[in-house]
């Protein structure tokens, strides 16, 4: 072992620095002194770690009132009143430039209210389905298929969540539900047993008892074990159930469903109304106990149309049991594929899998995945958050432009204040004093501004949100935030005004303004790069929505009335129909399952060519019962073959087909070739002109048209009517000539077609209109620094007149430094606004391209937007007196 001498022992750091930090300075060296030397003994007799204890026991002992360190009245009140006079100072500074200032805390006002707005959006969107106490174990079930066409869906067959309950013990729970009833969407009619009208209503599902618990949904009346325990029974919502059974418990009250009145369903429970934020929107919960759509289809694999949820037990890992549900997929349903002869069975084995996706991420993260719901998207989150950064940061910079700008204005007084004896310390701290002065006055305005606003808000983007007045984290996040935008926007102002020399300001260098030009240009083409940016983003955003409400769609969408739960009328709805035809503005009518719009029922099948079941993978297909009317009324072009025809028997048999439906199985002549999905065989006898069915952010999918009856809920109605409230009129005559006692519901395909696309036209005008706020908050800023030039400049400008400058040579040696600021920030900001949008339209199957026109026009309008904001200024200055400026000289 090598020689060496061993570190001396000490005391604890902290303990000594405590001591030091709270004992008046005359007793602390005498005390540490004493208290070292006992240590050192302590050390020797006793060890390092009890020595240590005792050190602390006799520092805390020492803690007495005529030890502590006495505080500095006289420096307490010299330091309040020094920032009294910060505050002064402000006051005084801006009310002697009130242009100035009102641009300065405008634009703050204006930015800071419009962050404050995104962010109540974004906290908004955040919040869904938060609610859950276990909601980091509980998760939807949903397939992912990973060859070239990359789908994921929600559907899953019947037997899965019994399965999971039996066989994995990593589930706690498992539940299914069903989105409404099939073929008539979450939509149906409802009525107590005792009344005689139907009420139309929209969210209702059928449910597995343990759906209730999982998803921990509180209850007003019954329990969530026992409210759907026993078959054929239902539970309400809170609201429901007080429209329904004002003032009264409703258990064991039945109700009736779509005017079945073979079939009463018992009230087992009423939960309470869903919260705004949950993706998990139902009214009617009906029960899947007992419950059988047709003979073995709770124990099929053939048909997949129920959402599964699993609740996991503690401490199990999702990925872990991701993995472990390929066995569910080979064991079942890969064996009811190879029974079946289905030659899929090797692909499905290959690329399908059963995902866990958290409950949590529903809302905001299921794009791609098909669901049939309403969604956000965490995308839209990025891009608002950002757009409000975006915002901030131009009110700031605005801030620190005008600061720097003005300050040959400030240069006296610093130079004053440091002959005087003030340090640059002082002279920093009442500079951030004034900043953090606007930004509290900012923040006052933009808080009334909220208020005003968000009804307004609300409205456009289809919200409810509130300002959290009474949380107790809103305030004091409020002062934190004024406190940190002030001194963020104030530090390199304070930092660049504190660190003038009286000197230099009295050889006058300061006034040429010089040392910060170069930072003021850099921000000017940061705040223009940003609005182009936007600009062009808003534009693009336009078109492509304006491009997905006019293009051609495949079918004709105007002047079509749909009407609703028209299969109430039974045996009668043929005769209604009949009865529409006499009408003198009718020109179609038409009865089918689904229209090609949000809100029916879809039926997916496998499809083979008639003989190659055996041989080939199937072609996944939808299929629609339609009546031979329907391509007629709908205006869709027959592009091969025929229309169905009423006088041929043979076409109950057949089959029109979209020409995506030809190119995906490769029919060279499509007429006449045979398909089958298994128990039907089809024969086709047309083909159909593509259209949208699906939103156009989809690619256009096989679609099989068949003549089928049974259940057809949607009653399509062509009109040529100049009055179309006359035509209303005329059919709800009509309908209450056969169904008086239930509501005539309608609406207008073009309408329906519109609301498919309701979100993203949203989203497109609150982009727009965060947009237009940040050019306003940068064209303010442009505003009061051209203002302020030309001011700096009004004796240069002066003397230029007088030797014969015309006015438009002023205006132009005024405005062309801003116009190649702009040109160099249109130069930045077209790659960046290309790259960004398209990316954007890449989510779009059916998009514009992006033309070379929307670069120039955006370009064309920052210029436009730049020029008007300093001509005002510019042209002012050129048509002044030249003696006024020069008087002094």
């Amino acid at each position: 072992m090598k020689g060496g001498t061993h570190p001396k022992p000490a005391p604890p750091k902290w303990a000594t620095r405590f001591l030091r930090w709270f004992c008046s300075d005359h007793l602390a060296e005498a005390v540490l002194g004493d208290l070292e030397e006992l240590y050192e003994r302590r050390v020797e007799k006793l060890g390092k770690r009890s020595a240590d204890l005792l050190f602390v026991a006799n520092v805390i002992q020492f803690l007495q009132p005529f030890a502590f360190r006495k505080r500095n009245y006289r420096s307490t009140l010299n330091q309040r009143d020094m920032f009294q006079n910060y505050f002064k100072i402000a006051w005084r500074t801006m009310s002697r430039q009130k242009m100035y200032a009102g641009i300065t805390i405008g634009g703050f006002a204006l930015g800071l209210a419009t962050c404050l707005v995104i962010f109540l959006f974004i906290r908004q969107e955040l919040s869904y389905d938060q609610q859950y106490a276990d909601g980091d174990r509980i998760f939807r079930l949903y397939n992912e298929y990973k060859g070239p066409k990359g789908d994921r869906w929600v559907n899953i067959p019947p037997p899965v969540a019994g399965i999971l309950r039996t066989d994995f013990p990593e589930v706690e729970k498992a539940g299914r539900l069903m989105p409404g009833s099939l073929g008539f969407g979450t939509k149906g009619l409802f009525r107590r047993e005792d009344a005689v009208e139907n009420n139309f209503e929209e969210g209702f599902g059928y449910a597995d008892p343990d759906l209730l618990e999982i998803l921990e949904i509180p209850m007003v009346y019954g329990t969530t074990s026992t409210a759907l325990d026993k078959p054929n029974t239902i539970v309400l919502s809170k609201r429901k159930a007080d429209q329904y059974f004002p003032n009264e418990d409703p258990r064991g009250k039945s109700i009736i469903l779509n005017d079945d009145k073979s079939r009463l369903f018992t009230i087992g429970g009423v939960m309470k109304d869903m919260p705004a934020n949950t993706h998990f929107q139902y009214d009617f919960l009906i029960t899947l106990t007992g419950q059988e759509f047709w003979s073995g289809e709770q124990s099929s694999w053939c048909c997949w149309n129920y959402n599964v949820y699993v609740k996991l037990r503690s401490g199990a890992n999702p990925l872990a049991l991701e993995q472990k549900m390929t066995v569910l997929r080979d064991t079942h349903f890969i064996k009811y594929l190879e029974e079946q002869g289905d030659q899929s069975a090797a692909d499905v084995k290959k690329n399908h899998l059963f995902r866990l996706q958290p409950v949590g991420d529903i809302y905001l993260k299921s794009n791609g995945i098909y669901d049939d719901m309403r969604h956000g998207d965490i995308r839209y989150i990025w891009l608002f958050g950002g757009v409000a950064t975006f915002i901030l940061l131009l009110a700031c910079i605005n801030f620190i432009n005008l600061s720097t700008a003005k300050s040959a204005n400030r240069a006296k007084e610093v130079g004053l204040r440091k002959t005087a004896g003030s340090v640059r310390g002082y002279l920093i701290a009442q500079f951030l004093t004034e900043s953090v002065f606007y930004s509290l006055v900012s923040f006052a305005i933009a808080l009334f501004m909220v208020w005003a606003t968000l009804p307004f808000f609300n409205t456009l983007a289809g919200k409810s949100l509130t300002i959290p007045w009474l949380s107790w984290w809103f305030f004091p996040s409020l002062v934190v935030a004024m406190l940190f935008i002030g001194v963020v926007a104030g530090l390199y102002p304070s930092f660049y005004l504190s660190a003038f020399k009286p000197i230099d300001v009295l050889k006058g260098i300061v006034s040429r303004g010089s040392k910060s030009s170069g930072l003021r240009s850099a921000m000017v083409v940061f705040q223009f790069t940003t609005s182009i940016i936007l600009i062009i983003g808003t534009l693009v955003i336009y078109r492509q929505m304006n491009y997905l409400l006019t293009t051609k769609t495949g079918f004709d969408k105007e002047q079509v009335v749909i009407l609703y739960g028209t299969h109430t009328l039974n045996n009668q709805q043929l005769t209604f129909r009949d009865e529409l035809l006499g009408l003198a503005d009718v020109q179609h009518v038409s009865i089918s399952s689904y229209l090609p719009v949000d809100g029916g029922s879809r039926e997916g099948y496998g499809f083979w060519r008639k003989g190659r079941e055996k041989a080939d993978l199937p072609i996944t297909s939808q299929k629609w019962r339609i009546d031979v009317d329907y391509i007629s009324t709908m205006k869709m072009r027959i592009v091969e073959g025929r229309d169905f025809n009423r006088e041929l028997a043979s076409d109950s048999q057949a089959a029109v087909v979209n020409q995506a439906f030809v190119k995906e199985f490769g029919l060279k002549k499509p007429v006449g070739e045979q398909i089958t999905n298994g128990p039907q065989t089809f024969t086709i006898i047309g083909v159909v002109e593509d259209f949208n069915f699906e939103s156009m952010k989809e690619k256009i999918r096989p679609l099989s048209l068949v003549i089928e009856g049974g259940g057809n809920s949607v009653m399509t109605v062509r009109v040529k009517s100049k009055d179309m409230q006359a035509t209303l009129g005329s059919l709800t005559k009509a309908w209450n000539k056969f169904m008086p006692h239930q509501p005539f519901r309608y609406g207008f395909l073009d309408e329906s077609y519109a609301r498919m696309y309701d979100d993203v036209q949203r989203m497109g005008r609150i982009f727009a209109g965060f947009a237009t706020l940040a050019i306003i908050v940068a064209c303010l800023g442009l505003f009061a620094l051209s203002a302020f030039m030309v001011e700096q400049r009004s004796k240069e400008i002066s003397i230029r007149l007088v030797l014969g400058a015309t006015t438009q040579g002023i205006f132009r040696l005024l405005t062309q430094n801003f116009v190649k600021l702009v040109f160099v920030s249109i130069v930045i900001a077209t790659p960046l606004a290309w790259y960004l949008m398209r990316t954007w339209l890449a989510d779009y199957t059916y998009k514009i391209p992006i033309t070379w026109d929307v670069f120039v026009l955006a370009g064309a309008m920052s210029i436009f937007i730049a020029l008007s904001t300093v001509s005002y200024q510019s042209i002012r200055a050129a048509l002044a007196n030249p003696a006024k400026n020069l008087r002094s000289e």
